[in-house]
């Protein structure tokens, strides 16, 4: 699949006021600082599409992109920042919460995880309530240019090890680099496969 145009659609504080069409989504979401924005960017081809930081937890809202005008890229906020006020990142998690458990537009999710870092409790919590709610989802592994071809194997196998304790079925597991666009095609393919099921 490619992109040939994608252009900022809204930005949206609750699930009540993302765009009321029946254009589906495709969001994006996991730790603040993993680069969703630098992926987007990457992926769409647009470098100042999504706004990238590097302060974390800097997406407090669920913004929406238009691509093609077919569907929606959607940048969520990050979460388990711990830097932001509690009342905050409360705030943040039932953003988060509404849209992944009540958002009807959500097709499916892709949750990022930094490729170079051991399994983290908070992205398996996370995924595990996917899990519970039926919530179909893959994993993008970011930053993978930080690694060998060896290490990044090893952390790959051992997330996949992790999950498998608790998942008879792994979710699609994809590479991803912003920097030098590993994974664009293979993200984009299995983008346009989701979009093709009805």
């Amino acid at each position: 699949m490619q992109i040939r145009k994608a252009e900022f659609k809204c930005s949206s504080e609750r699930i009540s006021q993302v765009p009321k069409d029946d254009l589906r989504d495709i969001a994006f979401i996991g730790r603040s600082n993993v680069g969703k924005s630098s992926l987007i960017n990457m992926l769409t081809g647009r470098k100042g599409l999504a706004k990238v930081s590097g302060t974390p937890g800097k997406t407090r809202l669920i913004n929406h992109f238009r691509i093609d005008d077919a569907w929606y890229l959607v940048d969520l906020p990050g979460y388990g920042y711990a830097r932001t006020s509690k009342s905050q990142r409360d705030e943040f998690s039932k953003i988060i919460t509404d849209y992944v458990l009540r958002c009807e537009k959500l097709h499916m999710l892709f949750v990022l995880v930094d490729s170079r870092l051991e399994p983290q409790k908070i992205d398996l919590r996370f995924i595990g309530m996917l899990g519970e709610h039926g919530i179909p989802f893959g994993i993008i592994f970011t930053k993978c240019d930080k690694l060998s071809a060896a290490q990044l194997r090893r952390n790959v196998e051992r997330y996949s090890q992790t999950l498998a304790e608790q998942w008879e079925e792994l979710p699609p597991m994809l590479l991803s680099s912003s920097s030098n666009g590993r994974g664009r095609e293979e993200i984009l393919d299995c983008i346009g496969e989701c979009l093709a099921e009805c």
